[in-house]
């Protein structure tokens, strides 16, 4: 399972010109998944996303998690095109992107193990929608990882 979170001022998805979910200051973070991806790579993802200390404390300083940030928000949204391979010619493969009878409900067991480690709502897109995503980066703060690599990061 492959993510990027984004720390944002704002976020929002829409679909076909209708929003659909929004935050205030919070994570944006879009959802990769391949079909060897387990419950294991979910619960190491989520609680690495809720503990980590990428917000600014009283002093400037990233060292708050989520959790302690007032008013913050969660953002997620599937995105297939994480897992391209460019390895071989100029045209992405997504052979390694899991089709929706998988991807789906582990997409929907993040999210749930996200909501219950963060305590609030989670904001969604919609699996598999052609979606218009929109958000100020803040910092700009982007952190990508990869559960099948993190030995290597």
């Amino acid at each position: 399972m492959r993510i990027v979170v984004q720390r944002v001022l704002s976020s929002s998805v829409s679909i076909g010109g209708t929003l659909k979910s929004s935050i205030g200051k919070g994570l944006m973070i879009l959802v990769g998944i391949c079909d060897d991806d387990t419950d294991e790579d979910i619960d190491y993802l989520c609680r690495k996303v809720v503990q980590m200390r990428i917000f600014d404390d009283e002093n400037g300083v990233m060292n708050l998690p989520i959790t302690e940030v007032p008013d913050s928000g969660i953002l997620v949204v599937s995105q297939f095109t994480l897992m391209a391979s460019t390895k071989k010619g100029n045209r992405p493969s997504y052979i390694h992107a899991s089709r929706p009878e998988f991807a789906v409900p582990m997409y929907e067991k993040f999210v749930a193990k996200l909501q219950s480690l963060f305590g609030h709502e989670i904001q969604t897109g919609t699996f598999g929608a052609d979606m218009q995503v929109a958000l100020v980066n803040d910092g700009p703060v982007t952190i990508i990882m990869d559960s099948h690599l993190r030995d290597r990061f």
